[in-house]
């Protein structure tokens, strides 16, 4: 299968530069990654191109395949050809079959990738290539593939949800007024972005401590107030019941109840239900948690040019006991939403 000479790195990078463009049309949310494919003959001109449209759809590999010429058994012809793909061919049967095989099996000489496969279940697909005689080459323009699919990637790797923890403070750092009152810290404008970044997880967490204190919705909503058209599934963290008249029962997403302490083993079995972000919105006590378990993956802070003072900060105890014990952060962007501050930050060395 592989007789036919590689293409030079000028055509395999402009493929995968194509590839990512398109699996940027890809869904967000879900269980699956954002994945492109492109398929070149031996003088680097695309001849098909795919991309994957969410969980049960066809792969990016398959949706490129289907584009081609069909043998007589009505298999697609993809001898001698190049397939570029943003992440390394899955080796498993899930709702769709492996894409190793269906590379394989339409004759691809060449398969190149950009980010390896980290699932324990769904990775291999390189090794599986190069055992039926495909020439297999990893890593081109890995760090861009890595930026755009980084949630996924990380929520891969550990196991878990990519957990995002969003607080709004004023500038000296409190959470709510003495009597509890927080409505609205933040303009306008700082609480559609809250609806922006809830629509982008595929679960909202809070504690029974806000649920039962505020009864929020948690759905993600326009400028106007419509619902957006992904919502974020409601986790609630704590053991005391929520009400039979909560909002959360009516939320059109659904509601998980975790009545566990065990954060690790919750993020686990959220995993395990195909939740790969978390938007952790859930009060000081719920934050800190997270923070203090070494959960957080990206800090989400709304800062309002307001002073609070009193003793409702944001976060509550995180283990800190000295200042050699900080947890230090390194700050990716700082955004102005009308008056208000939206500083997005992630874990020194993270």
């Amino acid at each position: 299968m592989s007789g036919v000479p590689p293409l030079a790195s000028v055509h395999l990078e402009r493929a995968m530069r194509r590839a990512l463009v398109l699996a940027q049309n890809g869904p967000t949310t879900g269980g699956n990654p954002q994945v492109g494919c492109v398929l070149l003959d031996s003088e680097g001109v695309i001849v098909a191109d795919g991309w994957h449209r969410g969980a049960g759809t066809a792969h990016a590999e398959v949706d490129a395949l289907s584009k081609l010429p069909t043998r007589a058994d009505g298999t697609p012809d993809a001898t001698g050809l190049t397939a570029v793909v943003t992440l390394e061919p899955c080796n498993h049967t899930g709702r769709t079959g492996p894409c190793a095989e269906a590379l394989i099996d339409a004759g691809i000489a060449h398969v190149v990738f950009a980010v390896a496969d980290p699932g324990a279940s769904s990775g291999g697909g390189a090794a599986r290539l190069r055992e039926a005689g495909v020439s297999v080459e990893g890593g081109v323009l890995a760090a861009d593939v890595e930026e755009v699919i980084h949630r996924w990637l990380v929520s891969a790797r550990l196991g878990r949800p990519f957990v995002t923890v969003k607080w709004a403070s004023s500038l000296d750092g409190r959470a709510a007024a003495a009597d509890g009152s927080s409505q609205w810290i933040t303009g306008v404008v700082a609480r559609e972005r809250v609806g922006i970044q809830r629509s982008e997880a595929d679960a909202i967490a809070v504690g029974t401590g806000t649920v039962l204190a505020d009864d929020p919705s948690l759905t993600a909503r326009d400028a106007a107030g419509e619902l957006l058209e992904h919502q974020p599934i409601p986790v609630v963290f704590g053991e005391r019941e929520i009400p039979t008249n909560a909002r959360l029962r009516e939320h059109p997403a659904g509601l998980i109840e975790s009545h566990s302490r065990d954060l690790g083993a919750t993020l686990a079995e959220l995993f395990e239900q195909g939740i790969r972000s978390l938007y952790v919105e859930g009060g000081p006590s719920l934050a800190s948690a997270f923070i203090a378990a070494g959960f957080v993956d990206e800090f989400a802070i709304f800062v309002a040019p307001t002073l609070l003072g009193g003793g409702r900060t944001a976060i509550g105890d995180i283990g800190v006991t000295t200042i050699g014990e900080q947890r230090r952060l390194t700050i990716d962007s700082i955004e102005h939403l009308g008056d208000d501050l939206l500083i997005m930050a992630r874990p020194e060395g993270k």
